[in-house]
């Protein structure tokens, strides 16, 4: 069994990870092994990329090695490196391995390697960053998961709606009716007390006077709950009265104008007890009424502004309180989460939510769905809304501040817990805790979880940029020659270097506030836009187009051997990368310049790419298989890679649908 409240004596027989408490700790502190919405994305691409790499390879390894056998593939002298009647086993089999090392190599080249590397930077980079704004991340993954958020639920009204009722009401009683605490401790023994739980909406507790003897039962709580259990009132003159129907109607109306004042309304009723013996349970029927106290949580000015900002960002946010429906509908208006216009459907209680199917439930949170507030929620309605939720494939975050929001925050994509009011169940239960208990840092952190999608993007735009223009190069030119323009040196210094440098690069760029301008990205929405793979297309195939000129032209155009021409291109092919980088800062908006000079790590990496290809080809020569370059030379490959700026800004204005085929397919086969 478990103590779900209260307080009682026992024999302890087992402690730590033995007991039922502690082996629902270890399950809720226990990894899950449920990828997140963008490990998904990337497990699907690198898969795909790594076929498409293999099937080059293979094809590339079967072109190259027919070439030779059949005595196409020549040497520095143009005489055939196969010939059939001069051949031995030494020479075939290295001139194998010279192949295979050569088709592994393409296979290296095309697996982006970079991309773990390039996701952990960015996460931890957005993490430290993070930390500045109050939202200390738990898991790491959650960075990236809060930008994809579509549904936010505020599972508990103290993270909105201010200050606890249990430090409202003893502040009001020292302070406006004088009450000295300690002298009314001192004055009475208390022998039992029953804690408020989300059941009864009340809490009391059973007291003996030390002067008199006399034992009371005294209790509070949600007015609806405790009036209820009334049967007796006490009178403006002190005197109690029977509780008869009219004033019960009148008491009940007064509750109702409180609740449409946003006063969250709590009862305080007593009962005399019979004798002197402590019970172990306090009754609670034949209450007399003592009153009822108003708990005005005013809405943080910085909440209404937060919430709009979500709501600008294509983020549903949805309540989830246990007032009563009246409190609930006026704090959601204060808030923020529903206007004065909204229909009546759109606040429902607890107990509407509990009595639907499942399919119900999806049908009332779905998008365009007009319920936004759920009033008088258990527990369990917070659980079952976030798996609906998460069941129509929407990325839900959830917050909470108490034990009973754990299994919650444990089941929504993101859980955030209050770092200030926050249990410790709650913050173990939570991937990101919010340290200051402000609602606007959840807006803080689905911008920074944007970012880190926006720059993840980035990198994949650039390394497949890359990719592709070096596999096709080495393709063609492998079909066409019998030889890759690119060594197996080369290609492993470019793969090294863009992977690391451009990982560092582009994995510190900060977020703008474009980022919340659009809607987040669904959880099966594709890695790569529209806009990406047009701005990865263009780059490509103008890298491609030059560089293959240059392998059948250049030696003729700009006078160069084979070893110097070869020395071109792989210099060009390098510094096509570095200008890229730069038309990689931005997706979609054509000034890729714009905030360049405030990203020092940017500039430092630029500028250290740089400085080590000038190594490698002027310094490094017969490590890189290279030829030293004239200062003409040089002119023309910067004068190259120079083009990717003008042809990266034209390409942009060419308009692209936001939709992908994969979205477009996806709403036809749900509708």
């Amino acid at each position: 069994m478990k103590i779900v409240d209260g307080y009682g004596r026992m024999l302890v027989t087992a402690v730590g990870t033995d007991t039922l408490w502690g082996e629902m700790m270890s399950s809720i502190t226990k990894e899950t092994a449920e990828p997140t919405p963008l490990q998904e994305r990337l497990e699907r691409l690198t898969s795909s990329i790594g076929k498409i790499g293999v099937a080059v390879a293979v094809l590339v390894f079967t072109v190259l090695t027919a070439r030779h056998f059949t005595g196409s593939t020549k040497d520095d002298q143009g005489k055939p490196l196969f010939n059939k009647g001069h051949v031995t086993f030494d020479a075939v089999f290295s001139s194998l391995v010279v192949i295979f090392q050569q088709a592994v190599t393409i296979i290296v080249v095309a697996i982006p390697e970079g991309l773990p590397l390039a996701v952990t930077l960015t996460l931890a980079f957005s993490m430290k960053r993070m930390v500045k704004e109050n939202a200390l991340v738990r898991r790491l993954s959650a960075c990236e998961t809060m930008g994809a958020v579509y549904k936010p639920d505020s599972v508990s009204p103290p993270e909105i709606t201010g200050s606890p009722t249990e430090k409202a009401l003893l502040s009001w009683a020292v302070a406006d009716l004088g009450m000295d605490a300690d002298a009314l401790k001192r004055s009475c023994k208390v022998l039992h007390v029953e804690t408020f739980n989300s059941d009864k909406k009340r809490s009391g507790v059973m007291i003996r006077d030390n002067a008199t003897g006399g034992v009371v039962a005294h209790w509070k709580g949600a007015a609806e709950m405790v009036l209820a259990n009334c049967s007796m009132y006490v009178d403006t003159d002190g005197a109690a009265r029977e509780l008869g129907v009219e004033q019960r109607r009148n008491l009940e109306q007064v509750i109702n104008d409180m609740a449409v004042g946003s006063l969250r309304c709590i009862a305080f009723a007593y009962k005399q007890l019979n004798g002197t013996t402590e019970q172990s349970k306090i009754d609670d029927d034949g209450l007399t009424l003592l009153g009822f106290v108003g708990l005005k949580d005013p809405c943080r000015p910085e909440v209404k502004v937060a919430i709009e900002a979500c709501t600008k960002a294509g983020v549903a946010v949805k309540m989830v309180t246990g007032d009563n429906v009246l409190t609930a509908r006026v704090i959601a208006k204060e808030c923020g989460i529903i206007s004065s216009n909204d229909p009546s459907g759109i606040v429902i209680e607890g107990h509407e939510f509990r009595a639907m199917s499942p399919e119900q439930q999806l049908e009332i949170l779905e998008i365009g769905a007009r319920t936004r507030v759920v009033a008088r929620s258990l527990p369990l309605d917070k659980l079952a809304l976030v798996q609906r939720l998460k069941q129509k494939g929407h990325v839900v975050a959830v917050t909470g501040d108490g034990t009973n929001d754990a299994p919650a925050l444990k089941e929504a994509d993101v859980g955030l817990s209050m770092g200030v009011q926050g249990t410790e169940v709650a913050k173990e239960s939570s991937d990101i805790i919010i340290l200051n208990d402000n609602f606007d840092t959840v807006v803080t952190a689905t911008w920074w979880g944007r970012c880190v999608y926006n720059n993840i993007q980035k990198f994949i735009q650039f390394q497949l940029t890359v990719n592709v223009a070096a596999l096709v190069i080495n393709f063609v030119s492998a079909i066409t020659t019998g030889k890759m323009p690119l060594t197996t040196v080369q290609l492993l210094w470019v793969n090294l270097i863009m992977d690391t440098m451009g990982a560092l690069a582009l994995a510190t760029d900060t977020p703008t506030k474009a980022l919340m301008d659009r809607p987040p990205i669904g959880r099966t929405a594709p890695l790569i836009s529209n806009a990406m793979w047009r701005n990865l297309a263009a780059q490509a195939a103008f890298q491609i187009a030059v560089l293959l000129a240059l392998q059948y032209r250049g030696r003729d155009v700009f006078g160069a051997d084979e070893k110097g021409n070869g020395t071109m291109i792989f210099n060009s092919f390098v510094l096509c990368q570095v200008f890229n980088e730069f038309n990689a800062r931005e997706i979609e908006k054509k000034n890729v310049f714009a905030g360049v000079l405030k990203n020092r790590m940017f500039l430092v990496i630029i500028a250290v790419t740089l400085v080590l290809q000038v190594v490698m080809v002027e310094v490094l020569t017969r490590f890189a298989g290279t030829k030293r370059l004239g200062l003409g030379q040089w002119a023309v490959c910067l004068a190259i890679a120079a083009v990717s700026w003008p042809s990266g800004w034209a390409v942009k204005f060419i308009s692209v649908p936001d939709r992908t085929r994969h979205d477009i397919l996806t709403r036809r086969k749900s509708s």
